[in-house]
C-alpha cells in the first residue's frame, strides 16, 4: 500500500513577485514566502533563488517523500506541456520548460498551469466559489488574468491557452500595450500598470487641476499612490478609479453575456481599492447587460487572502498524482 502524501507545494509566479507555500491535505497553507520574479534575465538563476528559499521549507515540513509534488501557476502557463510561452509580463522570453526545470531541481513531480486558472481552482476548492459550477475569476495585478469555469471545469481550450480575457480588445485602436503591441486591451487599462498609465494621462490632459498626485514623480506614481490620494478625496484620483471601473465593468458585461456565470470573483493587488473600484465596475457592468442577465451575477472580491488562492489552486494540481 502506498503511503498517503501529506503535503504539496503551490507556487504562484506573478509579473513582479513569486509567492510559494507548503499546503497540507486539508488545504491549509502551513508556511509561505516570496521572491521577486523580475530580478533574473535567465530562468535558471530564478530557480536557484527559489530553491534556496523553498527547499528549507520542504525539509522543515517533513521528508521529500511526504510531498505529492509541486504545482505552479504562471502567466501563459500551458497545462498540457508544462511550459511558459511568450509571457509578456516576465523577463524570460520565448518558450520556457519550467515544469521540467523545477522537477529536475527539486526531484518532485511538477505540474504547471496558467496563474489565473490556478487561482480559479483555489476559489472553487476553498474560496468564494465553493460549490459553484459556473464562475469567472479575474486577477487584477501587474496584468489582468482570468480563469473561466463552466460546468465545474476550468476552460483550457484545445491548446491550453483559453481564457486570456485580459487581452480582449475593449477600446479598438486605444491605448498601446507595450509588451504585446496590441491596442485597447482590457489589461492596458484595468491592471495596476494601466491605472498608472491612466494617472499619467489624466494629469497631463488636465494640467490646470490641482491634485495630490502631482506631489509624486512619474516613477513614484503607482496604483497604491492613486488609492492613497483617492481616499483623501482627490478628484483626479477618484476619476481614475471611476474610469478603470467603467472599462472593467463593460468588459465583464461582455464576459457575462458569453458564459452566464453565477459569480465573478476579483482579486489581486488592485482590489485593495475596495469600493472605489467595485462600485463603478458594478454600475457599468449592469448598465451594459441585456435585461435577461441583469442583477443575476454576483460581483465579489476573493475571500481568500491575496496569493492564497493561487498557492492553494496550484498545489491542487498535484494532489492525487
Amino acid at each position: 500500500m502506498t503511503q498517503k502524501k501529506r503535503f504539496a507545494v503551490g507556487i504562484d509566479i506573478g509579473g513582479t513577485t513569486t509567492k510559494f507555500g507548503i499546503v497540507n491535505d486539508k488545504g491549509e497553507i502551513l508556511m509561505q514566502d516570496r521572491i521577486p520574479s523580475n530580478e533574473h534575465d535567465i530562468v535558471e538563476d530564478f530557480i536557484e533563488d527559489l530553491h534556496k528559499k523553498l527547499m528549507p521549507m520542504i525539509e522543515k515540513a517533513g521528508q521529500v517523500s511526504d510531498f505529492s509534488g509541486i504545482g505552479i501557476g504562471a502567466p501563459n502557463g500551458n497545462i498540457y506541456t508544462g511550459t511558459i510561452e511568450y509571457a509578456p509580463n516576465l523577463k524570460w522570453k520565448g518558450i520556457i520548460p519550467l515544469a521540467d526545470l523545477i522537477e529536475k531541481k527539486f526531484a518532485l513531480p511538477t505540474r504547471l498551469t496558467n496563474d489565473a486558472n490556478a487561482a480559479a481552482m483555489g476559489e472553487m476548492m476553498y474560496g468564494a466559489c465553493k460549490g459553484m459550477k459556473h464562475f469567472i475569476t479575474i486577477t487584477l495585478g501587474t496584468g489582468v488574468g482570468s480563469g473561466i469555469v463552466i460546468d465545474g471545469k476550468i476552460v483550457v481550450g484545445h491548446d491550453g491557452f483559453a481564457g486570456e480575457l485580459g487581452h480582449t480588445i475593449i477600446r479598438p485602436g486605444g491605448r498601446l500595450h507595450k509588451s504585446t503591441g496590441m491596442r485597447g486591451s482590457l489589461e492596458s487599462y484595468a491592471s495596476a500598470t494601466g491605472v498608472r498609465e491612466t494617472a499619467i494621462e489624466m494629469l497631463t490632459t488636465h494640467p490646470e487641476e490641482a491634485s495630490l498626485l502631482r506631489n509624486y514623480s512619474i516613477n513614484d506614481l503607482t496604483s497604491e499612490t492613486v488609492y492613497e490620494c483617492a481616499i483623501q478625496g482627490d478628484n483626479i484620483a477618484n476619476n481614475i478609479f471611476e474610469f478603470t471601473g467603467q472599462i472593467l465593468g463593460e468588459s465583464l458585461a461582455n464576459f457575462i453575456m458569453f458564459s452566464s456565470p453565477e459569480a465573478i470573483v476579483l482579486f489581486g493587488g488592485l482590489t485593495k481599492a475596495g469600493n472605489l473600484l467595485l462600485n463603478p465596475t458594478r454600475k457599468h457592468m449592469e448598465m451594459n447587460l441585456l435585461p435577461i442577465f441583469q442583477n443575476k451575477v454576483k460581483l465579489v472580491f476573493s475571500e481568500l487572502k491575496e496569493a492564497d488562492a493561487a498557492i492553494l489552486g496550484a498545489s491542487a494540481l498535484v494532489w492525487d498524482n
